[in-house]
Parts: C-alpha cells; structure tokens; sequence
C-alpha cells in the first residue's frame, strides 16, 4: 500500500510540474477554477465566490480524508485549478505530499492553518499533532474561510468587494446557525449531554457548546483500537447510562456496533442515535450538502436522541 501511494504520488508530481505552466486567473467564462479537497471547503468557496467561481471537490460524501489517496482523475482536478483549498493540519494525511508540492506551481492554501495556535486543541495521544476537525466550531470556522476569500481576492482582485460582502452576508448566517445550536444542545439535560462516536471528530464541538465528547478511535481514523477501548467504553456508558451513541457518514459502523453490544450485555439500555456528518458531508444538492445543513443536521440528531 505504501509503495501504490509513492508511486501515485511521483505521478502526480510529474504531471503537475509538466501541466502546470498554464495560464493563472479566470478562464474563458470568466470564472476562477478552484479545486477543494473536503466538502466543508468546497462550500465555503461557493458562499464566498458565487458567480464568480467553478469549484470541484476531491473528496465527495461517504469519504473519509484521513485515509484518502490522490486518484489519477484528482491531478487532473488539481492540474485544472487556478487556485486550491485545503485543510491542513493532517486532515489529508496521505495526500499531504501532493498537496505541498503543488503550492510550488500554482497558490494552494492550507485554510485551516490560518487559525492561530492557541486555539487549536492539542492531540490527547501526541503533543506534536492538533485536532484538524476546526469547522465544528462556527468562530474557527470563520477564520479559515476568511483566508477562502483573501485568497480569491489576490486571484481575482477585479472582483474584490463582492468577494467581501458574500464572506459578511454568510458570516451572518455562520453567527445564526451558532446561536441556533447554543439554543438546542442547552435544552439537553447536562448529565445527557454526551456525545459517543466511532472517532474524536466533534471536540471542538463539545467545547463550542459544553458537551463531554468520547470516540472510540483518536483524531484520525487511521488510528488503531482494539479490544481493551471497546471495553473500557462499554464500562464508561454502562455505568453512566448514557442513552445513546453516534455513526458517521465517512465511517464504518462496526466499531459503534460492538460498543452498543457491549453495552447491552450488562443489562444497560443503548440506543443508535442516528448519523453524523463528521469529515465529510451529504450529497451535493442536498441540505446536508450544505456546511450549514449537515451542522444544523448533526444538532438536531443530537438533540433529539439525548434530550
């Protein structure tokens, strides 16, 4: 597995090195190409961009960026691109190589990197890595899709005030959706308000809104578990009783599974609560397909399991 990637990845060095000499700016249609990796982001470019940009996102719903390798038809994407968004901060942990060496040829931003230190949670299980799930906290967030705009306000600086009021009109809707969520996850009683995943995506959500935040697996989803974190999360929701646990979209269910049988084998009532979105959205033309949508989802399903 690991020589596919190298070789995949030499691949895509080559191609970009040899394609990427085109021509920068907006194309015939007068539009910025832009190429997102994660969905979160490729909406982002759309509410800050509007007419003015024609995005493609790598990695679409179900998909699981932690694991993600870059296809052939993804250096075409990347090749193609007047400008790329992506996360950083090892969210994109195989593609990362890529992903830095384009920055040689053509603008590539790691938006999330633009949120100061500080306020990024540090990696219970290794002091050298941070939490990379920041879009759960709506004023991180904004942080990084102001970096979205400045970024296509140096491509495209014709365009500059419109790219500005769009990022003002949608941090509008960015401060609703947080006062939306304070109002719904503090109607939970605070002995439920627990929240049980396959892995530790949602902590910056837990902290936004004073929730306690458990997953089976660590930040990446490339971490292992095994028996001994299956059982000592059974003892922890057998003995508290927590009334139910979490699936995400990108993630198996399998490990959720086992914890629930764990439970329930001690004579302890578990329900599944329903499906998350964590790294990845809903399908494109759809309410989950939105960042707003899927977070407004994820609040509700919340909500209506623990409550």
């Amino acid at each position: 597995m690991k020589r596919r990637f190298m070789v995949t990845t030499v691949l895509a060095f080559a191609l970009m090195m040899g394609g990427c000499a085109q021509k920068s700016g907006t194309d015939e249609s007068g539009k910025v190409k832009v190429t997102a990796t994660i969905g979160q982001i490729g909406d982002a470019v759309k509410q800050v961009g509007g007419d003015h940009v024609e995005v493609q996102t790598l990695m679409g719903p179900g998909v699981d960026p932690h694991l993600y390798k870059a296809k052939q038809s993804d250096i075409g994407k990347l090749q193609e691109a007047d400008l790329i968004f992506y996360s950083g901060l090892y969210l994109e942990g195989k593609m990362l190589e890529v992903l830095e060496k384009v920055n040689e040829t053509k603008p590539a931003y790691a938006i999330s990197e633009s949120i100061p230190k500080e306020r990024l949670r540090a990696d219970e299980a290794s002091a050298a890595a941070v939490d990379p799930h920041v879009w759960f906290d709506i004023d991180l967030w904004k942080i990084a899709v102001a970096e979205v705009r400045d970024g296509l306000i140096k491509e495209d600086p014709a365009h500059e005030e419109e790219y500005r009021e769009n990022t003002e009109a949608y941090f509008d809707r960015l401060d609703e959706l947080k006062e939306y969520a304070e109002g719904e996850i503090g109607s939970i009683p605070e002995e439920q308000r627990v929240l049980v995943t396959a892995h530790d995506a949602f902590h910056y959500f837990g902290d936004a809104y004073d929730m306690e935040v458990m997953g089976l697996q660590g930040l990446s989803t490339d971490a292992e578990f095994g028996l001994g974190d299956v059982q000592g999360l059974v003892e922890i929701l057998a003995e508290r009783e927590i009334k139910a646990v979490f699936v995400e979209s990108s993630i198996s269910e399998k490990s959720i599974t086992a914890v629930m049988e764990g439970v329930r084998k001690k004579g302890k009532d578990i329900e599944l609560g329903g499906e998350l979105y964590s790294d990845a959205m809903g399908k494109e033309g759809t309410e989950t397909g939105t960042y707003i949508g899927m977070y407004k989802h994820n609040v509700d399903t919340i909500v209506k399991a623990l409550k």
